[in-house]
C-alpha cells in the first residue's frame, strides 16, 4: 500500500504526519487490497478538513472530513474509511458467494 500525503494552505507538523500515517496504516486489517491511499489535509476557512481517497481494485473510496481540530479531523475520515471498506469487502463476498452458488446449480443442472 503507497500512502500520499498532501498538505494544502499550512505546513504539517511531524507529529500530524506521523499520526496521519499510522491511522492510515490500520485500514489494512480491515481490507488488504488497498493499492493506494491519498491524505489531503486542508483548511478551509475555520474548517479543517481531511481527505482520504483509498484506490481498491476497479474502484476509489473517498472520504471528506471536517471539524475544528485537524486530529479529529483525520480521526473521523479514518472511521469513515473503515466502514466503507468493510463494505466493499462484504460487496464482494456476496457477488462470489452468489458467483459461486450460480456456477454450481449450471453444474447440477447440466449432469441430470
Amino acid at each position: 500500500m503507497r500512502i500520499t500525503f498532501t498538505a494544502r494552505h499550512f505546513k504539517p507538523s511531524e507529529r500530524l504526519k506521523d499520526h496521519a500515517h499510522k491511522q492510515v496504516e490500520k485500514l489494512k486489517k480491515y481490507y488488504d487490497g488497498i493499492l493506494d491511499i491519498d491524505i489531503i489535509l486542508d483548511y478551509i476557512k475555520q474548517q479543517q478538513v481531511a481527505e482520504l481517497i483509498a484506490k481498491v481494485y476497479g474502484n476509489r473510496l473517498a472520504v471528506v472530513e471536517k471539524s475544528e481540530d485537524m486530529y479529529k479531523s483525520l480521526d473521523l475520515a479514518v472511521d469513515k474509511m473503515e466502514r466503507q471498506l468493510k463494505k466493499y469487502k462484504d460487496k464482494l463476498r456476496e457477488f462470489e458467494n452468489q458467483r459461486i452458488s450460480e456456477n454450481v446449480e449450471t453444474t447440477i443442472n447440466s449432469e441430470s
